[in-house]
């Protein structure tokens, strides 16, 4: 047990670094952002495409897990009964595509 609260604590630690130097090199202009762009934005926008990023690895573990469910056991919530039908119709080709799009979709939001 000590040695997972240890593991918690390095990475919090680790994480609050890479936030101040992060948000540090926000504010004082030093990123590849256009110059037009104020700084207050540029944490809002580095914020929300982290929220997006984050949202897409989500549901990327989600999708794997509810691939191996059956489809009888899946829930009944009318969203999620939906989106499995558009994701694993047909031969579950539409899954890989999903795939390929939250790839693309992580890159770009990293070079933006």
């Amino acid at each position: 047990s000590l040695f997972f609260w240890g593991r918690c604590l390095m990475s919090l630690a680790i994480l609050g670094f890479c936030l101040a130097a992060t948000l540090v090199a926000l504010f004082a202009g030093k990123t590849t952002i256009w110059e037009a762009i104020p700084p207050g934005v540029s944490v809002v926008l580095f914020f929300v495409l982290m929220c997006v990023v984050g949202l897409l690895e989500g549901m990327q573990i989600a999708f794997f897990a509810v691939a191996r469910i059956p489809a009888d056991e899946r829930g009944n919530s009318v969203f999620a009964k939906k989106t499995c039908e558009l994701l694993f119709r047909g031969r579950g080709e539409n899954l890989a595509g999903f795939m390929i799009g939250r790839q693309l979709c992580v890159v770009s939001c990293m070079f933006i």
